[in-house]
Formats: C-alpha cells, structure tokens, sequence
C-alpha cells in the first residue's frame, strides 16, 4: 500500500478528536465508581427534602431549621471573635488525649503481648475500665483532675485507649507461627522479633484502631465539656441548647463533624505513607 503524504491529508484531520484509551479509562472510572456522581446527588436530594420539610411546616422550626438558616448560623459562628478559642480548646483537648491513648495503649499491648501471666492478670479489669461509659467516669475525674483542661484530656484518654490496646494485641498475635520459627532459626533477638516480624504484621490492625480512636478521642473531650468547661465546642453546644439557638447548635455540630473527618483523614493519610508495603 501507499504512503499517505502528510499533504495528502484531507484538512481538519488533525483537529478530529480520536477515542483513545484516556478517554475509554475516564467511561470506565464513572461506571466502576458511580459513587463519584451519586454522593453528591444523594447530598443534593437530602438538602432538598430537609428545606421541603421546614417550608411546610412539618416539623416545627424550634426543633429543626432550615438549611439556609443553618448556613447563615455557620457563617456567623466562624466569624464570631469567640470562636477561634473555643475551637483550638476541643483540638488541643482532642489531640492530647489521642496521643497519650495511642502511645500508652500501644506500650501497654506490646507489654501484655511480651509477657503472658501479665496480660491474664491485667486484661479483665482494662474490660472493666472500658464498658464503663465515659459519661459516668467525667465527674469523677472532674474532681480528681479539675475543671481545667487536664479533666478533659483524661476523659478523651479513658474513651480511646481501650479500642487501641485490642486491635494491637490483636495484630501482634496474628503473626503467623511460621515466621516466628524463622526469625528464632536466623537467631533473631525478641526485640529484633518485635521491631522487624510482629510490630510490622501488626500495623495495619494498629491503624484500623486509630482510625477510629481519633473519632472517640473527640467524643471523649466533648463529653468532658459537656459535664463543664470554660470553654470549647461542648460549651458552646450546652449553651446554645439552653438559649434554643437550634441553628447555632447544628452549625456547631457541622464543625464537630468536620474536626473528626480531618482527624480521620489525617490517620489514614499517615497509614498510607507509613504502611507502604499494604
């Protein structure tokens, strides 16, 4: 066959679109994740249905208000010169009380994990601690710690310790038997067995609980301001509960709900550098 010159082209030819494989790969994102266009969609339909039901009355507004009341009620909070205070109060209540829950609970599993007769004895009464509700622990360490932020910190450490210290001893006795008779054959140390075979096989199980530590850690604090506090997110919540302000209380739990996305998202984001090999 012949050559076809690059003169002989008819004109446009190089201006028409030609479907390639980019274009094939865009159809198959949106058809392998409909959720792409159905979130929002469902986003959308449920910001219709809430502003159908305040215009007609079906609820009464005292109980729930309208979707743009509440939008004017967040611009306003976020504007408000008391805002920025009591928000770094329940961040800074937060973050303390999932740190020093992440790093006790992890030492304490790693602990109990090392030595056996201490996990027998230990464990039943960390159950204990742990099916007690935060809620019935907050005055008593209000009293023990004070009305200060130190009571706070306690409360969000009770709330998030124990999810942690399971799902690390889970992931340290998931080690398969195998690979503990090989580091033991290559003459491995029980530290070099600890840090190299059961702390990496136990990572992903110690990210799945701090996921869900940092949500409770939030929980944990704002219970603690609920019972009292000076200042915080909680705070804020009571008081816009007694005055009836039902805009200002969605408002402040729209800002709850974005504080424990961004927590979560930050644990995952760390999960996904540090357990690069998942």
């Amino acid at each position: 066959m012949r050559a076809v010159n690059a003169k002989e082209m008819p004109a446009g030819s190089e201006s028409t679109p030609v479907p390639g494989p980019a274009r094939a790969g865009r159809r198959l994102s949106l058809r392998e994740r409909p959720e792409i266009v159905l979130a929002p969609l469902a986003f959308v339909v449920l910001l219709a249905l809430w502003d159908l039901v305040t215009r007609t009355g079906v609820v009464a507004p005292v109980l729930l208000p309208s979707p743009w009341k509440v939008a004017r009620a967040l611009r306003l909070l976020l504007t408000a010169e008391w805002f920025p205070a009591n928000l770094w109060t329940t961040v800074a209540e937060t973050l303390a009380g999932f740190g020093i829950a992440a790093a006790s609970a992890v030492a304490i599993a790693v602990l109990l994990d090392q030595i056996r007769l201490l996990r027998q004895v230990a464990y039943p009464y960390m159950v204990v601690m742990q099916v007690t509700p935060s809620i019935v622990l907050a005055p008593l360490f209000i009293v023990w710690f004070g009305f200060g932020i130190s009571s706070k910190i306690v409360i969000a450490v009770s709330t998030a310790f124990f999810v942690v210290l399971v799902n690390t001893l889970s992931g340290l006795a998931s080690v398969p038997e195998n690979s503990r008779l090989l580091m033991r054959s290559m003459c491995a140390s029980r530290l070099q067995t600890l840090f190299k075979l059961s702390l990496p096989t136990a990572m992903p199980f110690i990210f799945a609980a701090l996921k869900t530590a940092s949500t409770l850690a939030l929980i944990g604090a704002l219970v603690g301001e609920f019972v009292t506090a000076r200042s915080g997110l909680g705070r804020l919540l009571t008081q816009f509960s007694f005055a009836l302000r039902q805009d200002m209380m969605f408002a402040t739990v729209i800002v709850v709900a974005a504080l424990g996305v961004i927590l979560y998202g930050l644990v995952a984001f760390l999960e996904k550098k540090l357990i690069w090999w998942r």
